[in-house]
C-alpha cells in the first residue's frame, strides 16, 4: 500500500453561526487520486483550505509526510509542496500568463525580473497540458476556460507533490478535459498525490482511485471508487436515494411567445433563427465556441447586434441593451453568476431588489421597504432559497442557491422568457434537482425557457426541444424523444464535418 503523504484527524472549524467542519478525518497517499465528494455546503473546499493553509483549524491534528505540523499556514503549505487550484479563479487580470503563473515566486536577474526566463519556463509548462497559450496575453484578454487551464498550468509549475483540484473542468471542454486527465494520470504515476473535487460525477471513472465523502461537514465514508456505484455515492452524498436525475413535466405547450429572426452578431452568431413557445424548455446543445453564450449576450442586449429581428408575443421589439431587454420580459441567468449575475457582498434582500427599483420606489425614488421585504419573502418562499436570513450575503449561500436568487429576482418582475446559461455549473447533484424542477416550476406557469449547456446528458433530460449550433449557427433541431447524444455530437460537428470533406476532395483533385 502507499505511503501516506496527508492525514488529517478530527478536524473542526467553525465561523460566525455556522460550524463548518465536525470531527473531519482524511487520508492521501503518494500516487493515488482522491475524489473528495459531497453536496455544496457539505465542508470539501473547507478542509482543503485547511490543508492548504488558507484557513486555520480550530480543532484536530495534521501530519504531512508522517510529521505532526502544529501551525499550517500558507507559507508552511507551500514548502510542503501543497499546492491548491481554486474554484474560483484568483488571478491578476491586469498581469500576462506568466506573471500571475509566477506571481509571489518570480524568477530574478540581478535586480530586476527576468520576464524573458518567466516566459520561457511558463511555456514549458504550457506545452505539457498541450495549451496554446502565450506566456505574453494578458489574462484578462482570455476566455474563461483558459483562464482556468492557466491557474492549473500555475499549480504544476511548482512541482507539486500534493495537488488540490476544486471542480477544475468546471469551465474546460471535452478536448482540454482529456488532457487534463492525460497530466493527472502523469503526475500520480510520478508519486503525487491528488485530491480531486467535482460534481461531473461521470468523470471519476476515468481517474479517480479512492473516494472520500462528506455530508453537512462531516465524514460519511470512504473506499475504493470500484467498491461504490453512482447511486451508492450519491446516496452518501445526500442522505437519501434520489430516483431522478432529470425530473421532467410534460406540458402542452401554448403559443409562441418569443422568436428570434436571422439575428447577426459578430463572427459567433450567425443567422439565427429560434423560437419558444408558452410552457416550453428549449436546449441550446453545441461545443465550446459554438456560440451559444454570444447568442444568449446578443439576445439580451449585451452584445451588439448586425442585423435581425426579436419578437415577443408576435410583435418585433427593439433590445440595444439589457434594460431593454428586461423592460419587454426577457432575462439572462448568466453563465457566471457570480460575476455578472450576482453582487455577493450585498445580501439576498438587496440583490433580489436592485434590478426591481422602479417597481419598489415612489415617484420620487424612495423604496418602500415594506414592498421590498414582501418582495423577498415571496421570491425566498416561491423558489425554495435555503436561507437563514434575508440579510445573509449570497456569498455565503450555496451554488445551487446562489442560481436561484439569479432566477428569483428577475421573477418578481413577472418576466416572460427566463434564459439560463450554463445553470448548473460548479453545483451538486441535488441542486442540480433543484434547478430542474425550477424550471419545470417555470413552464408549468407558462413562461418560455431557453437554456445552455454543454451536459448533453442535461439537455436531453430537461428540454422540450434541443437546438444544436455549431461555428456560430444551428445545424439542426431534434424533439424530445428523438435527442440522443450521437444524434446532437452529429450536428454539433457539422462544419466541422463539410471541412474534412472538403479537404478530401481538394486533395483529390
Amino acid at each position: 500500500m502507499a505511503d501516506s503523504i496527508v492525514r488529517m484527524e478530527h478536524i473542526s472549524k467553525s465561523f460566525p453561526g455556522v460550524k463548518a467542519l465536525d470531527d473531519v478525518s482524511f487520508e492521501l497517499r503518494a500516487g493515488e487520486v482522491m475524489a473528495l465528494l459531497g453536496e455544496n455546503g457539505a465542508g470539501k473546499s473547507t478542509l482543503m483550505k485547511i490543508l492548504s493553509g488558507i484557513y486555520t483549524r480550530d480543532a484536530g491534528d495534521i501530519y504531512l509526510y508522517g510529521n505532526k505540523i502544529d501551525v499550517l499556514n500558507s507559507k508552511v503549505a507551500k514548502e510542503n509542496g501543497i499546492a491548491i487550484i481554486h474554484q474560483e479563479l484568483n488571478m491578476c487580470q491586469h498581469l500576462t500568463v506568466a506573471e500571475n503563473m509566477f506571481l509571489g515566486r518570480e524568477i530574478g536577474k540581478g535586480f530586476l525580473i527576468d520576464k524573458g526566463k518567466m516566459n520561457e519556463e511558463a511555456e514549458k509548462v504550457l506545452s505539457s497540458l498541450h495549451v496554446d497559450i502565450s506566456p505574453k496575453t494578458l489574462v484578462g484578454n482570455l476566455p474563461v476556460s483558459k483562464q482556468q487551464m492557466v491557474e492549473i498550468a500555475k499549480a504544476l509549475s511548482v512541482n507539486a507533490r500534493v495537488l488540490i483540484m476544486d471542480e477544475p473542468t468546471s469551465a474546460l471542454s471535452s478536448k482540454e478535459i482529456d488532457d487534463l486527465f492525460v497530466i493527472i494520470r502523469n503526475l500520480r504515476a510520478a508519486g503525487c498525490g491528488i485530491v480531486y473535487i467535482s460534481h461531473r460525477l461521470e468523470e471519476l471513472s476515468h481517474i479517480v482511485d479512492r473516494v472520500t465523502i462528506m455530508r453537512d461537514g462531516h465524514f460519511i465514508s470512504k473506499g475504493n471508487f470500484s467498491d461504490y456505484t453512482m447511486d451508492s455515492i450519491i446516496a452518501d452524498m445526500v442522505g437519501r436515494e434520489i430516483k431522478e436525475k432529470f425530473p421532467h413535466v410534460d406540458c402542452k405547450p401554448g403559443k409562441t411567445i418569443f422568436e428570434v429572426r436571422h439575428l447577426n452578431a459578430g463572427r459567433m452568431v450567425r443567422d439565427i433563427s429560434l423560437s419558444v413557445r408558452e410552457g416550453e424548455i428549449v436546449g441550446i446543445a453545441g461545443l465550446m465556441g459554438a456560440g451559444r453564450t454570444e447568442t444568449t449576450r446578443a439576445i439580451f442586449g449585451i452584445d451588439p447586434k448586425e442585423s435581425g429581428q426579436i419578437l415577443v408575443d408576435g410583435k418585433e421589439v427593439t433590445i440595444n441593451k439589457p434594460i431593454d431587454a428586461i423592460k419587454h420580459g426577457i432575462v439572462l441567468a448568466p453563465e457566471d453568476r457570480k460575476k455578472d449575475g450576482l453582487c455577493t457582498k450585498l445580501p439576498v434582500k438587496h440583490n433580489i431588489s436592485l434590478p426591481n427599483l422602479d417597481l419598489l420606489s415612489d415617484k420620487i425614488g424612495k423604496v418602500s421597504r415594506g414592498k421590498e421585504d414582501k418582495m423577498t419573502s415571496d421570491a425566498i418562499s416561491n423558489f425554495s432559497i435555503k436561507v437563514a436570513s434575508p440579510e445573509v450575503a449570497v456569498a455565503n449561500l450555496s451554488g445551487g442557491n446562489q442560481q436561484k436568487v439569479v432566477v428569483a429576482k428577475w421573477l418578481s418582475r413577472k418576466s416572460r422568457i427566463v434564459i439560463f446559461d450554463e445553470p448548473t455549473r460548479g453545483i451538486d447533484v441535488a441542486a442540480k434537482v433543484e434547478i430542474y424542477n425550477l424550471m419545470n416550476q417555470l413552464k408549468e406557469e407558462g413562461i418560455g425557457v431557453l437554456f445552455v449547456s454543454s451536459e448533453m446528458p442535461e439537455i436531453i433530460g430537461v428540454s422540450d426541444r434541443v437546438i444544436v449550433m455549431c461555428d456560430g449557427r444551428i445545424t439542426g433541431e431534434l424533439m424530445r424523444g428523438e435527442a440522443t447524444q450521437e444524434k446532437i455530437l452529429t450536428l454539433a460537428t457539422h462544419f466541422e464535418n463539410k471541412f474534412e470533406e472538403k479537404g478530401e476532395e481538394d486533395g483529390e483533385n
